[in-house]
């Protein structure tokens, strides 16, 4: 069969085979698509390990303590870490006022921020300068209502308490909502022990921001300390 015979053979909607040595533009469009999401989500990553490492203190009106676990009124070891490391700042005069925050978990008889706030007057900060604010079941919730506390008060600047992993989307969150925050983060206790612990909560983190980026919502991480 001749040449011009065979081709008037192929049917009509025959699709030609990619040439060799060029891949397919749906190829390209892929293998663009995952260089881009490796390169954003390996850029947030980096930024909370770099935050991780800043201490950020300076003086503020306010200290505010990020909430975490509490049992019947005695905090977890992770909320402890933050609530002494926020009496030393306290006690260094960073700011007149201590800030406790979050809400009540389903069957809890206290608040993380009243569990907050019976550990720093217990350990001798003055109750007057403690102040807790009960609502939120998450860190963007609690920093919300922090933030309009805020307003009401006149506190114009906060300087943030949590774990080290935890600074960036809580300062992104913060000064989201209307409060201009710095971070000053916990350098003792479970979060921090180890190095498996750490990447975990690095790993976690960057996830949470990246979804608080796209959506202005807060992941729940209930168990996980960081809100």
């Amino acid at each position: 069969m001749s040449a011009p015979a065979r081709r008037a053979l192929r049917p009509f909607f025959a699709i030609p085979a990619a040439s060799p040595g060029r891949p397919h533009w749906a190829r390209r469009l892929v293998v663009g698509v995952l260089l881009v999401a490796a390169l954003i989500v390996g850029g947030t990553a980096f930024r909370v390990w770099q935050e991780a490492r800043v201490d950020d203190r300076r003086p503020v009106d306010v200290v505010v303590v990020l909430g975490a676990a509490q049992y019947d009124g005695s905090p977890s070891p992770i909320f402890a870490s933050r609530l002494r490391h926020a009496q030393a700042l306290y006690e260094q005069g960073v700011a007149a006022s201590i800030v406790t925050v979050g809400g009540r978990r389903a069957g809890d008889g206290f608040t993380e921020a009243d569990a907050g706030r019976r550990y720093l007057v217990g350990r001798g900060v003055p109750g007057r300068a403690v102040t807790s604010v009960g609502e939120g079941s998450d860190t963007l919730g609690s920093l919300r209502a922090v933030a309009k506390v805020a307003g009401a008060t006149g506190w114009h600047s906060a300087l943030l308490v949590s774990d080290p992993w935890h600074s960036l989307r809580a300062r992104t969150m913060a000064r989201d909502a209307g409060l201009p925050s710095w971070t000053s983060p916990t350098r003792s206790g479970p979060v921090v022990q180890t190095r498996e612990t750490q990447a975990r909560y690095i790993v976690r983190e960057t996830g949470a921001l990246l979804f608080y980026r796209l959506t202005h919502a807060s992941v729940e991480t209930e168990g996980s300390g960081l809100g």
